[in-house]
This record gives C-alpha cells, sequence and structure tokens, in this order.
C-alpha cells in the first residue's frame, strides 16, 4: 500500500496491511491493542522463562521478549509478531506474582512510601524479513504511605491475585500510588508509545488499522 505525504511529496510504502501477532494471552495487552487500532491476532508463545538466570532487569526482559517473539514468528511466513515482556523491580530484585494473600500483603507494605520499577522488553520481528528490533521501556511507580488497613482492605478485592508487585495499577490499585514517571501504560504491560514508535521502524503503519479508516 502506497501512501503519499502531501508535505514532502515523497512516497512512502507501507507493509502495514500484513497482521500484527500478539505472543501473549494477557486480556490486558489484547484490550490496549485493540485501543492502538492494531489488527492483530492472538499466538501464544511456548517459550519457557528461566527467572533463575543471573541477568540485570533490562538483559532478562528482553532475553524473554525475544525469546517469545521468536518461538512464535517460526509459524508464520508474513506479518509482525510482538513478544513483550514486565518484570516489577524493588531494591534490585525481581518482583514476581504473589502466591497467597500473606505474600502479597508483604510485597505491599514493603513498597508502602518507596519506589519501584518496572521494565518491559518488547520484541518486534518481521516474519517475512526476519528484520528484528528489541526495545526496552522503564518506568518509576511511587507509592503512598501504606497503612495496614488499606492493605488488607485492598486485597480483600482479590485485584492483586495474578498481578505482578500484587496490584493493578489500570484498577483499584491506581489508589495505592502517588506518581507515575514515565509510560504508564508499561507498568499495565504494553508500553504502548515505544511499540508505536518500534512498529514504525519495522515497516508498519499503525493510522492504517481499519478502525482508523471507519
Amino acid at each position: 500500500m502506497l501512501l503519499k505525504d502531501n508535505n514532502k511529496n515523497n512516497l512512502f510504502l507501507f507493509i502495514s496491511m500484513e497482521k500484527i501477532i500478539l505472543a501473549t494471552t494477557s486480556p490486558r495487552r489484547h484490550f490496549l491493542a485493540e485501543m492502538m487500532g492494531l489488527d492483530f491476532k492472538i499466538a501464544p508463545s511456548n517459550y519457557e522463562e528461566d527467572m533463575t538466570l543471573n541477568l540485570k532487569p533490562k538483559e532478562l526482559v528482553l532475553k524473554f521478549s525475544y525469546g517469545k517473539a521468536l518461538d512464535v514468528s517460526k509459524k508464520y511466513k508474513k506479518g509482525f509478531v510482538i513478544g513483550i515482556d514486565t518484570i516489577v523491580v524493588f531494591k534490585n530484585k525481581n518482583i514476581g506474582k504473589p502466591k497467597s494473600y500473606q505474600e502479597a500483603f508483604k510485597m505491599l507494605k514493603s513498597f508502602s512510601g518507596k519506589k519501584q520499577q518496572v521494565y518491559s522488553g518488547v520484541t518486534i520481528i518481521n516474519c517475512k524479513t526476519k528484520e528484528v528490533i528489541k526495545d526496552c521501556e522503564i518506568t518509576d511507580v511511587y507509592f503512598k504511605k501504606l497503612t495496614d488497613s488499606e492493605i488488607k482492605n485492598y486485597l480483600k478485592t482479590g485485584e492483586y491475585k495474578d498481578k505482578a508487585g500484587g496490584y493493578g495499577i489500570q484498577g483499584l490499585g491506581s489508589i495505592l500510588i502517588t506518581k507515575v514517571d514515565g509510560c504508564y501504560f508499561n507498568v499495565v504491560g504494553f508500553p504502548i508509545q515505544n511499540i508505536y514508535k518500534n512498529l514504525n521502524k519495522i515497516g508498519y503503519n499503525v493510522f492504517s488499522g481499519k478502525k482508523w479508516k471507519s
């Protein structure tokens, strides 16, 4: 598909009629991809993350996002595969999903009045050309001073389950946060600006999606 830039009188070739392939089962990421107007399909990755690796947070999320994207890309001859991996880092330790109410309480109490960082590795692979783009987004998240009562009331909602760090910033968990320095959507697990930037680099025009043509 050819699009003309009337300001510069140049022609640009976009191959964005090809599908985006999301290597994730996360409903939150699917929702944000729809919000961006991406024409996508879902293809879960079978890549297994090894959390025992002694890597820095940035290296870890880049490795995992690439592993997910590469695994899925092998199944397609065309399209753009997006692999994403997100971790929460607090006091130089990777914070995963709490396995129990007690663990979630302990996590949130330790976050009280402090800052943590959210790292997302983003890998995009053009299945046709085999071109690969890897990037990392980092966001600082600041917590308010939390009382035990506030933590317990929040945990009663059950929102903490299946969420890294034991809270969901896109939901009621936002009341625990005083400030976000960086990309908010990165904390949700889908750094929109980063993905937009790198899709452009690899030849996909976000504005060619069906949502923006209606």
